[in-house]
């Protein structure tokens, strides 16, 4: 327990250090404040159309100014934008100890490799969670500002249940990107498979097969392109469950067979 926690304690010294977070968490604020520039234009198109924002295409884009739609939004801006924000974390976590070309320092170490990939591990998940939380709260305040219509208790606490659910199947399908970036050694091939991943989630939900792809799944869940009980089933978060499950053990592999003098 003692190694696990220097081990945590290093790689959260490491994190917050690094500007790669916390600008990973600034960039990513962007989407509660464009979800609230299309309430907001959405609300009074008149006003907006005087002060020039309002074009055909964000007439067509929404149709209603509320809570309900706003949730919407921001739930699947987390679910495609999570992708992108959460593997470039990813791959600074497990990629930088090569560019920084510490690793062999790293593997040489007493402390269990399995400790330290489970320190990198949670402090993701952490970070993970925290900046979903910090675009939840944001999207309060911006609706709030906004004064968007149609709030309902009921409604907040089942649109942070969808954003963390949201989240949480981002962050499984982190694991390949883990491994990706422990294997290739660096930071480009997993952001290389950040983007392929999403360029086929995109076309494979289009043929209507993304419930049989794991990368699909988060944005289907969050509703961009209709209800999810339409769209998922069973089997398509079980297929998200694999996908995280295999990414992990095969980080764990690598980690524990890797050569020291790399």
């Amino acid at each position: 327990m003692d190694a696990f926690l220097s081990a945590l304690w290093a790689e959260s010294l490491k994190a917050r250090r690094s500007r790669v977070p916390l600008l990973a968490s600034m960039g990513f604020t962007l989407a509660p404040l464009m979800d609230g520039l299309f309430m907001f234009i959405m609300k009074d198109p008149e006003r907006a159309r005087e002060m020039g924002l309002l074009s055909v295409k964000a007439q067509l884009a929404m149709s209603t100014a509320d809570w309900t739609t706003f949730f919407g939004v921001l739930a699947q801006a987390i679910a495609v934008g999570g992708v992108i924000v959460f593997s470039i974390v990813t791959a600074w976590i497990f990629g930088r100890e090569f560019s920084d070309h510490t690793i062999k320092d790293l593997l040489a170490l007493p402390t269990s490799r399995e400790k330290i990939v489970g320190a990198k591990l949670l402090i993701l998940s952490a970070w993970g969670f925290a900046t979903t939380l910090w675009i939840y709260l944001i999207g309060l305040v911006v609706g709030a500002l906004i004064d968007i219509p149609g709030w309902t208790n009921q409604l907040a606490w089942q649109s942070l249940s969808d954003v963390f659910v949201t989240a949480i199947m981002s962050l499984l399908l982190m694991t390949p990107v883990a491994f990706i970036a422990s294997m290739g050694r660096g930071y480009l091939p997993p952001l290389a498979w950040a983007v392929l991943t999403i360029f086929f989630s995109q076309i494979i939900a289009a043929t209507g097969w993304g419930d049989w792809f794991p990368w699909s799944v988060p944005a289907l869940y969050s509703g961009v392109v209709g209800p999810r009980s339409e769209q998922l089933g069973i089997h398509s978060y079980v297929l998200v469950m694999l996908a995280g499950i295999a990414g992990l053990v095969a980080t764990f592999w690598w980690w524990r067979n890797a050569d020291q003098t790399r």
